[in-house]
């Protein structure tokens, strides 16, 4: 299961400090890779770009206070960004599946039939009266390479509430929810790819 767990990091003496006070870090674990298997579909597949607003692409943890309001706190940051986050979970979620020849990033030297792209829109705590939620909304699309067409697509959009006031149990709260927007996508591509090719079902 993939969780994204605290690191209880206090980066004092570099730049994890402001004003004498640590920030905190939070990170995905991500599980392993395994072994390709016999019941793989005859495909391999590239990550390309994720595009997300330009908030999404730095690493302080979001909240949204009334329709457009965003905020951002100061002392509880990602360690990577959740637009790169993003792409890495596709990654290594597609992997551990077992059921393609191979998951790679676009731009390295693995070749590809088809390419992930997509969009993520949101990932931030938002406010409500008396209630938090954790919203995560993104959509994602394949390519198909030879043709240069868009061949399957999902758009997830989900608030899950939050049990809990402190950043702990947002980070629960967005960690239940993207797993679950990955599991959609691995199950699409699961769909698309069975009707492509019934026998590896």
């Amino acid at each position: 299961m993939i969780r994204l767990t605290l690191v209880a990091v206090a980066m004092a003496t570099l730049s994890g400090c402001l004003g004498g006070r640590s920030i905190r870090y939070y990170t995905v674990t991500l599980p392993p890779a395994p072994e390709a298997t016999a019941s793989a579909y005859p495909v391999s597949i590239l990550i390309g770009r994720i595009g997300a607003p330009e908030i999404l692409k730095e690493q302080p943890i979001l909240y949204r206070s009334g329709r457009n309001e965003i905020g951002t706190y100061a002392y509880h940051q990602w360690a990577e960004s959740p637009v790169q986050m993003v792409k890495i979970m596709l990654i290594r979620r597609l992997r551990a599946s077992g059921k393609f020849q191979s998951v790679a990033q676009l731009g390295s030297s693995a070749q590809g039939e088809y390419v992930l792209h997509g969009r993520l829109y949101a990932f931030e705590e938002v406010d409500h009266v008396g209630s938090i939620t954790a919203l995560v909304s993104m959509e994602i699309d394949l390519i198909d390479r030879e043709t240069r067409k868009q061949v399957w697509s999902l758009f997830y959009t989900h608030a899950e509430p939050v049990q809990g006031k402190t950043i702990s149990d947002v980070v629960a709260a967005l960690d239940h929810n993207l797993e679950q927007g990955l599991t959609e996508v691995g199950s699409g591509l699961n769909a698309y790819f069975s009707a492509r090719f019934p026998h590896k079902s």
